[in-house]
């Protein structure tokens, strides 16, 4: 495991996640019930997509060139950065709400919801693509599954007070810049810079 890979992965599934609809649904399902079951159900709904994101990523890399790969990787980068900026002005509390109302244990809801919620996510598909970038899929499965965990714990413990200092759409903002410069960092690898 390289543990400066798994330090440059944190911060940016970090950020990502944030302003995500799995931080509001966290939030949500905790304001109706306790805290630490809606966490415990997050934290396993996370362990099962960082396994899942990472094991594409590493596939991705068997499969083709170091080019391709980069190319690929700058493309979907671009996408994330698009995906960032679009993303903001949804709101995704129905989905909470649905589900609460259907499932009388709260972890089960919790792992659920976010389970659901988290397919085809920003934060998976930047977790694919860091796992096929860096070639290390445990080094990046950590640093992606200790930043899920701490967003959900924020988000279970004080996201309405966290949402009042850091607006969704400034987050949204700078994880969109971090995913443009990323998708240029690799768009330049792909052109053999």
């Amino acid at each position: 495991m390289d543990l400066g890979i798994t330090a440059a992965v944190f911060p940016l599934i970090f950020l990502a996640e944030l302003p995500d609809k799995t931080m509001f649904a966290s939030l949500v399902l905790a304001s109706r019930g306790h805290p630490r079951p809606v966490w415990v159900g997050a934290a396993a709904a996370f362990t099962v997509h960082v396994i899942i994101a990472t094991t594409v990523g590493a596939g991705l890399f068997a499969l083709v060139s170091q080019q391709a790969l980069d190319a690929i990787v700058a493309a979907l980068f671009l996408g994330g950065a698009v995906y960032a900026f679009v993303e903001g002005a949804r709101d995704e509390t129905a989905l909470v709400s649905r589900e609460v109302a259907s499932h009388r244990q709260m972890v089960v809801t919790a792992f659920v919801v976010i389970f659901l919620a988290e397919w085809g996510d920003l934060t998976q598909i930047l977790t694919a693509n860091l796992a096929a970038k860096y070639h290390s899929p445990l080094s990046v499965g950590v640093g992606a599954l200790a930043a899920l965990w701490c967003v959900a714990a924020l988000a279970v413990a004080s996201g309405q007070t966290l949402l009042r200092f850091f607006p969704t759409p400034v987050i949204r903002k700078i994880t969109g810049v971090v995913l443009l410069v990323l998708a240029g960092v690799a768009a330049w690898s792909a052109a053999g810079g």
